[in-house]
């Protein structure tokens, strides 16, 4: 009989989940959830009671679970307070104070602003700006999860889909780390950021990544959102970790050449082949007259494009012809 075989695998997730029961004792005086108790479901009775967890806490927390768009980009989210509080994974925001598209599950579309990430263990803060109150889901801020317990997993899986709605899995807790807990809860592209529960319906983490397999699912726990509280509440870029990069000021593109205009604002002499002026439809001789919703001149467009870096955004307001745009720019890396 090999290691890889079924029998063996049970073998260590049972032994994975009594070291749990000594390294993470319950705490003292609360009641524990009978299912949880059993190393392995018995009988349909077991089964039936999972599933009746489940469904109890699934509806609220379905509602409260988001899909979050970024330019192409797009991961999984949970709200916490009724005012719009959200956690997901820094990777997935990858910014902090950047407009987010927040989506709820019945297709509704709101604003939301990221707030601070921590590099290092891809936990990450958003704001929905837009008028509550919101669903949301109750955390487990005593930490009181254990490995072996029964969890279940939401997420926006391959981006949202309002036909499909939020993808359900469930599994147990089969590793604990100090910055990374582990479920056999499958997770795919789209589900980063998302929540992970316990069958109490209490927010236990956030997905992070998937490890040799896609059964070995990694999730930040709440105690290293808990940790950082405050500077993720107020907006910090925390560490200097491979989940997210600092934006350098000054290297974003623009492409193109512009002087003041003697009808004010600035008249465009140049553009880069390609680059992201003549992309978003500028022509040379337009006239720019606002720039993130201010008068347009040269010293205010070097001023901004000496704050921003590549992949930060710049809104430009211009005259074209007898037509005035507005659009908002993602800048590129400068050459």
């Amino acid at each position: 009989m090999t290691d890889d075989s079924p029998y063996f695998m049970i073998m260590k997730l049972r032994g994975l989940w009594m070291l749990g029961l000594l390294l993470f004792p319950p705490s003292m005086g609360a009641e524990r959830l009978s299912l949880n108790e059993q190393k392995i479901p018995r009988n349909l009775e077991d089964l039936r009671a999972i599933q009746g967890a489940l469904q109890s806490h699934l509806e609220r927390a379905r509602a409260a679970t988001v899909c979050l768009q970024m330019g192409e980009g797009s991961g999984s989210a949970v709200i916490i307070s009724e005012e719009g509080l959200v956690l997901t994974a820094a990777h997935v925001t990858a910014k902090v104070d950047e407009e987010v598209k927040v989506i709820m599950e019945d297709g509704r579309e709101l604003r939301g602003r990221s707030l601070g990430l921590n590099s290092e263990t891809d936990s990450a803060m958003l704001q929905i700006i837009d008028d509550g109150p919101f669903p949301y889901v109750e955390v487990d801020l005593e930490d009181s999860t254990i490995l072996g317990d029964w969890v279940f997993s939401l997420g926006h899986s391959g981006g949202f889909d309002k036909k499909r709605g939020v993808n359900v899995r469930v599994g147990r807790l089969v590793k604990q780390e100090n910055s990374t807990i582990q479920s056999d809860c499958m997770l795919i592209g789209g589900d980063s950021g998302g929540p992970l529960f316990n069958m109490e319906g209490e927010l236990v983490g956030i997905h992070s990544r998937v490890g040799t397999s896609r059964e070995q699912s990694l999730h930040v726990p709440i105690r290293e959102f808990q940790a950082h509280w405050e500077e993720l509440k107020k907006g910090d870029f925390i560490g200097e970790g491979g989940f997210a990069q600092k934006v350098e000021p000054g290297t974003g593109f623009l492409g193109l050449v512009a002087r003041d205009s003697a009808d004010g604002g600035l008249e465009v002499q140049e553009l880069f082949a390609e680059g992201v002026a003549e992309k978003a439809g500028l022509k040379v001789g337009d006239r720019i007259i606002e720039i993130d919703g201010e008068v347009a001149s040269e010293e205010k467009l070097t001023a901004r494009l000496a704050e921003l870096g590549s992949g930060e955004e710049l809104t430009l307001k211009w005259i074209s012809g007898e037509e005035t745009q507005e659009k908002t720019l993602e800048l590129g890396a400068r050459p």
